[in-house]
């Protein structure tokens, strides 16, 4: 498995950039923030222009320089289009092709099929969990979003019913299951063992999944009834197709990438050699970037050459998908510029300064700790590495059990209320066409009943375990 020490993390992350007190650095934080949803929600400034605005007010109310907080959200923003600019534009073209080959509708057409109703919600959080397994979170978003979409629209359900259920599988298994980097860093920073915070994790999960996805969709709907933004919907492909990708292939393409990140994270455990051939062949055709670029060549075979497309139509439709998420990915490296901005000035630093007076249990405690940090940068995974760090301790002479709900405490604080300061905060918004207002009706508090049930199933097992 992948093994980052704490030690490590800790050795890279740099001096805060001001000498402010935890008083001004709180306001600081306050008052960014404020100017990001001021200009949004009053003066209808673009997201991306917000974000950068706010930044530089974070930093100026901190009393950072301006020189470096300018360096400190570029160099933000850059760390994340480049973490996830790719993937969500390589995402576009599989969605795309997928739409235009007729893919899409085949799927869409199964599921309603043998799906509809009440259960198609259940469907889509089962789906969301299994691709979610082994993906990043945003990897997630980008392949089902094509299909969540279709199901909301072609089958009349409000986005929330379909779009919340989706969303709960795929941040479940990201705050909570390993091989993702948030629990594996933890497991590794606690020295909890993998297989038992892995089947302990699934007994978490499944609840917490439930409640969050399929129960909460139906208020969700409720408090924002919205439908598929058509700008983001992909569109039905024109009649003029020879023919249409039969469902197994279409599924197949789809589930590529998940089936190559998997592999990949089953080597990494199983192996556990980094000297080992098979695992250094994994640990490339099972990154993000390859196993979602092997789909997308694999894609233009089995979608695009399969519904009679020319090697033309195929180039146009690569390059018709890109036009739409331009603003999307501005937004989200705008948002990481924001969080790596609030962990420049020492936000971080002074939540864990905060916390080291807390007199509570060691498992509320790691959860709080969490939150804390969660709210203060917007990111799981520093979130994750901070609190592990913190709490490490406390886990010395505890049981391996208590060791493995440790960890998931850990990992369930760490998805606490996602808002403006989060880059995922920015990605559901934008593909949902959704205010920051809506988003936080139901994205923020789906995030938060997932971290509320999570913490509150640990406890439980606690008790009897």
């Amino acid at each position: 498995m992948i093994s980052l020490s704490v030690e490590t993390l800790a050795a890279d992350a740099t001096e805060p950039i001001t000498s402010a007190g935890n008083a001004q650095l709180g306001v600081a934080v306050i008052a960014g923030i404020a100017v990001i949803v001021l200009l949004i929600t009053r003066f209808r400034v673009h997201a991306f222009l917000a974000l950068t605005i706010g930044s530089l007010a974070l930093g100026a109310f901190a009393g950072a320089p301006l020189d470096k907080t300018i360096a400190g959200f570029t160099a933000g923003l850059g760390a994340t289009v480049a973490g996830v600019g790719v993937l969500i534009a390589l995402g576009a073209i599989l969605g795309k092709l997928l739409a235009d080959s007729g893919g899409a509708d085949q799927i869409v057409d199964t599921i309603l099929a043998k799906a509809g109703g009440r259960a198609m919600p259940w469907a889509m959080v089962l789906i969301a969990s299994v691709i979610g397994l082994p993906l990043f979170f945003e990897v997630g978003i980008v392949l089902l979003i094509p299909v969540v979409l279709l199901v909301a629209k072609r089958g009349h359900y409000s986005l929330m019913r379909i779009g919340i259920p989706a969303l709960a599988g795929l941040s479940v298994m990201h705050g909570l299951i390993p091989p993702h980097p948030g629990p594996l860093v933890a497991i590794d920073a606690i020295g909890a063992n993998l297989g038992v915070t892995l089947a302990l994790g699934v007994v978490v999960a499944v609840p917490t999944v439930i409640i969050a996805g399929p129960v909460f969709s139906r208020y969700a709907a409720r408090w924002v009834d919205i439908q598929a933004p058509d700008r983001m919907i992909p569109t039905r492909p024109s009649e003029d197709l020879e023919r249409r990708p039969g469902f197994g292939a279409t599924v197949a393409t789809v589930l590529l990438p998940v089936v190559l990140m998997l592999a990949k994270a089953l080597v990494d455990i199983v192996v556990d050699n980094p000297d080992n051939a098979l695992q250094r062949v994994m640990d490339v055709i099972g990154s993000p970037l390859i196993a979602l670029l092997a789909a997308v060549f694999v894609a233009m075979f089995t979608l695009g050459r399969a519904a009679g497309f020319t090697k033309e139509r195929i180039s146009t439709t690569v390059e018709k998908s890109l036009a739409p998420i331009a603003g999307i990915l501005l937004i989200v490296g705008a948002g990481g510029g924001f969080k790596q901005t609030l962990i420049d000035v020492g936000v971080g630093r002074m939540i864990l300064d905060f916390s080291k007076d807390w007199s509570v249990p060691a498992l509320l405690l790691g959860w709080l700790i969490a939150v804390a940090i969660r709210l203060a940068t917007g990111s799981a995974t520093v979130a994750t590495i901070s609190a592990a760090g913190l709490v490490a301790p406390l886990a010395v002479g505890m049981s391996t059990t208590h060791a493995s709900l440790l960890v998931l405490a850990i990992g369930a604080g760490s998805l606490f209320f996602s808002h403006v300061n989060d880059a995922g905060f920015w990605l559901v918004k934008e593909y949902f066409g959704m205010s920051i207002g809506q988003t936080i009706k139901t994205w923020s508090v789906m995030e938060t009943i997932i971290s509320v049930c999570g913490i509150g199933f640990v406890m439980l097992l606690s008790l009897v375990l």
